[in-house]
């Protein structure tokens, strides 16, 4: 039987190596309630009900949920069967999935509070009225002011041994944005604050002590100030020799010599930044209020790739309102050519209470009912089209993005038999794919290796070559494996391996290795919720 707890703070994780960092803060603020409360964490993966039987041998008074987009059917599910089998249970919901357009969403009729927007020490006071006034507030959706930042106690002890090396460990410097990008929750935002500088490094100092050595910032805007941005990085570098691991998403075009000089000085595969795009059309950026300066935006990739060992992380997302076909691969093409480490190509979201919602009648914008709320279709881009795209973005990747298929996806990118394009060559492979696959999860390694070994073929490369090439990623790559079943049926490929590849050495060099680790993929998708309760 586990220990009784008064409240439980609660929340269903996309995947086991994700850690609840907002949960972490209310935990921290919670003050005198603090001992007789517990974070209780899970993944979506896991039955409602088994979720439920477990936070119930806590036997909780209130239990505090966190909604994302990702968990918010799961969340609701969960809630159903613990206000049906223990109604005296007070649930609360926060987090961004439930602050906004609250009242049309079903969770409301099973929640008793729902806490809007950030909940670090409103949590706390309700908790405190409901335990030891007991006095409950008249009204159910409760909207909490903006707290004090200065104020807010720092969670970063409440990592646990099992967290600091199994998963990730989410850090921040400040709070908000100052940039009004219409897809995006932060675009609510009415300013940036920024923690105690000093308290905040000896926070991250207490961490690396205890072992910590991946750190991803959650800061929307990581170099908005080059003084603070300077400083955490020289923090880092002075411990580099740790073996460190540095997240951070940046502005595109903003990074003054300070910053340069810094990033230079820092190994490879120590950092990775992520770098916002979203769209190169101007008139689409315009329409998102988008701001980018993209001469500089050019000149920063360049500094990046030629002079420090910075992995690159860029953004685009498909749906944008007024962006087509053509303009999306016009714009990737010339992301391509800014030579980002990876192109991470998004499908747009509704996120609930993002302004980008003022444009559904005037461009014919379509969304999914079931989250994640994907675009089905614009003025510009039919249905059709968007699931091409989808299509398309999981195959890059699992090729490119992935890092297993290096010389192959050099290949497409260099050679001009299929055109100039790097966006429609990719786009062919992943039609031909299409031909094969009716979904695009659960391809296996050494098929994905064996389509595109016979998408060259098919496209005029010379067996010998092709083989060539695939065996290089296949064998030679993150892992050494045994020659596949496929190419030991061909004469000749014994000794493949000791010849030369064609654009095998730019290959290797234009790609990081660093691609295989954890807290790349996905970098950023969570981030923008972390304001709330979760």
């Amino acid at each position: 039987m586990n220990a009784t707890h008064d409240i439980l703070l609660c929340t269903l994780n996309s995947t086991y190596q994700h850690s609840s960092f907002g949960l972490r803060y209310l935990y921290a603020n919670l003050d005198e309630l603090q001992s007789q409360a517990c974070i209780l964490e899970s993944t979506i993966k896991e039955t409602p009900r088994n979720f439920v039987e477990k936070l119930l041998q806590h036997r909780p008074r209130i239990v505090g949920f966190s909604v994302y987009i990702w968990n918010t059917l799961e969340t609701l599910e969960c809630i159903m069967i613990l206000k049906k089998v223990a109604p005296e249970v007070v649930i609360v919901l926060g987090g961004p999935e439930i602050s906004y357009e609250t009242e049309t969403q079903p969770h409301t009729q099973w929640a008793d509070f729902i806490i809007k927007n950030e909940a670090d020490f409103l949590f706390r006071d309700l908790c405190r009225d409901i335990l030891i006034h007991e006095q409950r507030p008249e009204q159910k959706i409760i909207e909490a002011k903006l707290p004090d930042i200065k104020q807010i106690k720092l969670p970063y002890d409440l990592y646990t041994d099992d967290d600091i090396r199994n998963r990730v460990i989410y850090v921040e410097a400040s709070r908000g944005c100052p940039y009004k990008c219409e897809y995006c929750l932060s675009s609510l935002d009415k300013s940036v604050r920024s923690f105690d500088l000093d308290l905040f490094l000896a926070e991250m100092k207490k961490l690396l002590d205890r072992g910590a050595r991946t750190f991803k910032f959650v800061d929307r805007t990581f170099n908005l100030s080059p003084t603070t941005s300077t400083r955490i990085l020289q923090f880092f570098l002075e411990h580099i020799e740790l073996g460190l691991f540095l997240h951070f998403e940046l502005v595109p075009d903003r990074l003054p010599k300070e910053i340069r000089e810094l990033i230079c000085q820092f190994p490879a595969g120590s950092l990775q930044f992520e770098i916002g795009i979203q769209t190169l059309n101007p008139l689409v950026a315009q329409n998102i209020s988008r701001k980018n300066d993209m001469v500089k935006v050019a000149e920063n990739f360049t500094y990046i790739k030629e002079h420090t060992h910075v992995h690159t992380h860029a953004d685009l997302i498909v749906g944008l309102p007024g962006e087509t076909l053509q303009s999306f691969a016009e714009g990737f093409d010339r992301l391509a050519s800014f030579g980002p480490d990876e192109i991470q190509v998004g499908i747009l979201k509704r996120l609930k209470g993002t302004p980008i919602a003022r444009h559904e009648k005037s461009f014919k914008m379509l969304y999914s009912e079931a989250p994640p709320f994907q675009i089905l279709s614009t003025d510009t881009m039919d249905f059709m089209t968007l699931q091409k795209m989808n299509r398309f973005a999981k195959y890059w990747d699992l090729y490119v993005n992935s890092g297993e298929f290096k010389h192959f996806s050099e290949w497409l990118r260099t050679n001009e038999q299929l055109g100039a394009s790097y966006f429609w060559k990719f786009d062919q492979l992943s039609e031909y794919l299409s031909k094969t696959y009716s979904e695009t999860h659960s391809i296996s390694l050494m098929n994905l290796a064996e389509k595109a070994y016979l998408f060259l073929i098919e496209n005029g490369v010379e067996s010998s070559i092709a083989a060539e090439i695939i065996e290089q990623d296949y064998c030679y790559g993150s892992k050494r494996r045994d020659l596949p079943p496929f190419l030991k049926k061909l004469q000749g490929l014994s000794n493949t391996s000791s010849r030369a590849l064609p654009n095998a050495s730019s290959a290797s060099s234009s790609i990081s290795s660093s691609t295989g680790n954890p807290t790349t993929q996905n970098a950023g998708r969570n981030s923008r919720q972390l304001k709330h309760l979760n």
